[in-house]
């Protein structure tokens, strides 16, 4: 979570350095770089600075939002996420593959660590998708499930997501900024009971199984905006952007901004949604 005063921000189609002689904004958000990416060629000038959210008082104020890690199974909510099937569908399965001795441990390693979470449990379903490797930002690599084949059998769920030009226009005349990633968002939300069979895979140290929504899921988007546009509705247009599990809030004014930060994280706490700093 990162906290930016600007008096212009600057934003370009590939990169923020669109104006030469310009100091380059350090993290803005993904939201706003989002933006940025899929098409505001269009430049503003802003030169932000970014404070440090542990050491302000607000945030001090809602501990509970900030853990080290989610505390476990998320609590039921108004939204579960479902896979529903094209009819005449089967049950798909994939046998293993051959893995090398260190992704076997790495493999071991984060299946004891999502067992521990309670987002997979053993399973016996006839479902069986396989495992794959993902690197990230930091050269380590994400333990992920392929699951294009179950994908291609999933009715798409068609809740709209965003257009970028819409949450753009929400920005103007705003000076403050507060961007809010959630903790492993995805994981924050249930699967329905019967659906949690249709995610299994399959590993070396046995079958397992989804109870929380996973990467990789078709609708995993589209159901989490869903979620978050409830959460938040209230907030969308006034101070807050929502995409996906991204959360902005911008204000005209620093005063301004420390109320709608603290109904923001109030709004976090009384959903048990999760975010990290």
């Amino acid at each position: 979570m990162s906290w930016h005063r600007a008096g212009v921000l600057l934003l370009g189609a590939q990169s923020c350095l669109p104006v030469p002689g310009v100091p380059a904004v350090g993290g803005v958000g993904s939201v706003l770089l989002s933006m940025a990416r899929m098409g505001w060629k269009l430049c503003h000038v802003f030169r932000p600075y970014t404070v440090v959210l542990s050491k302000i008082p607000i945030v001090s104020e809602f501990g509970d939002v900030f853990p080290e890690e989610l505390p476990g199974v998320p609590p039921n909510r108004e939204i579960e996420f479902r896979i529903d099937l094209s009819l005449g569908t089967t049950p798909l399965y994939k046998r293993l593959y051959h893995m090398a001795a260190n992704e076997l441990a790495e493999v071991k390693k984060q299946l004891e660590e999502l067992k521990e979470k309670g987002h997979i449990r053993p399973s016996t379903s006839p479902w069986g998708a396989l495992v794959i490797f993902v690197e990230k930002k930091d050269k380590t690599k994400r333990m992920c499930v392929d699951y294009r084949a179950l994908n291609e059998v999933t009715i798409k769920n068609k809740y709209p997501l965003p257009r970028i030009d819409d949450l753009f226009d929400q920005l103007k005349g705003a000076t403050v900024f507060s961007k809010i990633d959630l903790r492993s968002g995805y994981h924050q939300l249930r699967i329905r009971e019967e659906d949690i069979q249709k995610t299994a895979f399959t590993t070396r140290y046995g079958l397992y199984e989804f109870t929380v929504m996973s990467f990789g899921l078709t609708n995993a988007p589209a159901i989490f905006m869903n979620l978050m546009n409830k959460v938040f509705m209230e907030y969308v247009d006034k101070f807050v952007v929502v995409f996906i599990d991204d959360i902005l809030v911008y204000s005209q004014s620093e005063e301004d901004h420390q109320q709608h930060l603290r109904l923001v994280l109030g709004k976090l706490w009384e959903h048990q949604l999760y975010a990290k700093l």
